[in-house]
């Protein structure tokens, strides 16, 4: 019986793709509903409103790289993706350091899941750079 390991591997791609759509859909959901959250003053005003762009965009740009229509399609988004979730992960260190939320519990979950999206999108880019650049 031959096992066609390619089938198997477009499955788990695939599979992982969809993980993350949900993965930064869902980052962006639980910014946006912790930023509710936020101590109200003139700075949690302007932190939120660059923390939910932020986080927002890290969403649809990955989605969008998932649509891609070609390699350096998807490379030109990635590195948007990139940016965005460290931008995500920035606003909340601020947040934190700043004093700006009482939740530490789900601030300190934010701030994994930022730096856990940051690590994988950020290693999408570098392998997707060799690809493109040997």
């Amino acid at each position: 019986m031959k096992i066609n390991f390619k089938i198997s591997y477009m499955n788990r791609k695939d599979i992982f793709i969809e993980d993350m759509k949900k993965k930064t859909k869902k980052f962006s959901v639980d910014v946006i509903l912790f930023c509710d959250s936020l101590k109200q003053c003139k700075a949690s005003s302007v932190v939120t409103y660059q923390l939910v762009k932020a986080a927002t965009s890290t969403g649809a740009n990955y989605r969008a790289a998932c649509r891609g229509r070609s390699d350096n399609e998807f490379f030109s988004k990635i590195c948007i993706v990139v940016e965005e979730s460290d931008e995500s992960l920035f606003w909340l260190e601020v947040i934190e350091d700043s004093g700006l939320s009482n939740n530490f519990v789900e601030l300190k979950r934010l701030l994994d899941e930022a730096t856990e999206i940051v690590k994988i999108v950020s290693k999408t880019k570098d392998t997707m750079y060799k690809k493109l650049y040997p």
